[in-house]
């Protein structure tokens, strides 16, 4: 698939832009802070419907000098998969749901999920081996989607859900002690929430194992590539409900067969939902006292290692790059190799956003080769000489929010 046409209104530093794309490679050349990746932030957010870059959407809608703030930002783009063209369209409007639109007719926001695969590679990608467990987590989630667009609508009730049985959790906590029937009701009320959170949460967690299993693979080849074989690395799915089972954490040492055998443990969404139902239930006087939900998917990680030590903590800034560039690059090969997607046609548009800069020249290289033969590669980069002279393609030129064609 690729994206043929472009168009923004209001978003980010762009008031109004219109630009055609075709596939192959198209490199953005210009200072920084002048819209490049506002550009290709853009085209993301149609793919996830969220940024790479920040946790809210009002960051999104272009800030006006004259005082006149616009009420929201449309992004519209044609998505081609094979012969067959798609329209869609998101209109982000500050302080209020979001609408959509979907060959010109109205549709749901996560209607629109799957129809373009995205993967991106920008500096911040540091984050999935530097930071928290969340980060990991959207990571896998993000992908789960775009195998599985279905899985949208889960993961936004899963989320509902679980904010729905914490502010209980911290009614039930505030109430102790007032009186016997207020606490047996929220009580009542806490075991419907633990069941509808379990079915959620064992769908999610479903869906990362199969992420993980299919990544695997190409996460090993990927980071071999860029990383001249300098170690191998693996990747785990750790579960707190594993954990709180009494379950050996994923690490090497174990053995690798041992981590297999363990997620194919988390396989079966009812088995999975039945097991969460049953530690939430043992859990709730703890989960009272700190009023928060104590194990399932939201407390999930992805565990990264290369040998024998995890990446956290014991990876050089060059490993971590490396490592962050093999898992992105994983995941295009993983999406581009889902035939069964869009009648074949689902390889994803591939984004590397500003990354040309921040790696050494062997991995400049190695990433040049993996990514030449895609079928549309967006590049950012601040000089022509950032972009590595394997990557010929169309040049276009970013200045005060203006994209001009060499």
């Amino acid at each position: 698939m690729y994206v043929s046409d472009l168009a923004l209104d209001d978003f980010r530093s762009y008031r109004h832009l219109v630009v055609g794309l075709e596939p192959g490679i198209s490199a953005f050349i210009g200072p920084n802070g002048q819209g490049k990746t506002n550009l290709v932030e853009a085209i993301a957010y149609l793919s996830t419907l969220s940024s790479h870059r920040v946790g809210a959407d009002r960051a999104l809608v272009r800030r006006a000098d004259d005082g006149e703030q616009p009420g929201g930002a449309v992004v519209r783009a044609k998505v081609v998969h094979g012969e067959r063209p798609s329209v869609i369209e998101i209109e982000i409007i500050a302080g209020r749901a979001n609408r959509a639109r979907l060959n010109r007719g109205a549709c749901r926001p996560r209607d629109l999920t799957g129809i373009l695969r995205t993967v991106v590679f920008a500096p911040e990608d540091l984050a999935l081996v530097r930071d928290e467990p969340g980060v990991r987590r959207r990571f896998l989630d993000d992908l789960a989607v775009m195998l599985r667009p279905a899985l949208a609508g889960t993961r936004l009730e899963h989320d509902k859900i679980l904010a729905q049985r914490a502010s209980l959790l911290r009614s039930a906590r505030a109430h102790r002690g007032r009186g016997s029937s207020s606490m047996e009701s929220m009580m009542s009320t806490l075991e419907v929430w633990d069941a509808q959170l379990a079915a959620a949460a064992s769908r999610l967690i479903v869906a990362r194992i199969e992420v993980v299993r299919r990544l695997r693979p190409w996460v090993e080849s990927c980071y071999e590539a860029v990383s001249g074989n300098q170690s191998e690395a693996r990747l785990a799915y750790r579960s707190s409900l594993l954990a709180h089972e009494g379950a050996i954490e994923p690490e090497p040492g174990t053995g690798w067969d041992a981590v297999a055998t363990a997620e194919s443990g988390l396989a079966d969404a009812q088995a999975v939902a039945a097991r969460l139902e049953v530690a939430m239930g043992g859990l709730h006087e703890r989960e009272i006292e700190r009023g928060a939900n104590l194990v399932g998917a939201h407390r999930d990680d992805l565990s990264l290692f290369l040998g024998s030590l995890p990446a956290k903590g014991f990876a050089s800034h060059g490993e971590q790059w490396s490592l962050a560039l093999a898992l992105r690059l994983a995941s295009y090969e993983m999406l581009r190799h889902d035939v069964d997607a869009y009648g074949g046609d689902g390889e994803p548009v591939l984004i590397l956003d500003d990354v040309f800069a921040s790696l050494d020249d062997r991995r400049r290289q190695a990433l040049a080769s993996m990514v030449v033969g895609a079928q549309q590669v967006l590049v950012t980069a601040a000089v022509d000489a950032d972009v590595p002279d394997g990557l010929a393609g169309a040049r276009f030129r970013v200045a005060g929010s203006e994209v001009t064609r060499d």
